[in-house]
């Protein structure tokens, strides 16, 4: 099964506090549908330190956002669009940008 977000794209948040965001994407969870974005949906967590030699402190770090949440941006036309599959010769399959018709 193709994905239409995969690592290292960037995509543009659709809604909730970080809606209008873009970032690249750090991890994605296809089992949950779920997307790690650099710098969208930052927590802050305080952190014990749990053994010798570890350091306590306030962490801030990406939390999971559902993937129906976010849409690719297009690297050709730099907007955000939909991903249309295309069946190349063989059994090879390729994403492309609904609105401009370039691959990605």
């Amino acid at each position: 099964m193709m994905s239409r977000v995969k690592k290292n794209d960037s995509v543009v948040v659709l809604s909730g506090k970080d809606k209008g965001k873009q970032g690249l994407v750090i991890d994605v969870d296809h089992k949950n549908g779920n997307v790690v974005v650099k710098n969208v949906e930052v927590v802050t967590r305080h952190l014990k330190a749990r053994k010798v030699g570890e350091k306590s402190g306030i962490v801030k770090k990406e939390r999971y956002i559902p993937l129906h949440k976010v849409m690719p941006v297009c690297p050709s036309c730099k907007k955000p669009c939909r991903i249309q599959i295309r069946f190349l010769e063989g059994s090879d399959k390729s994403r492309v940008c609904h609105r401009c018709k370039e691959a990605f």
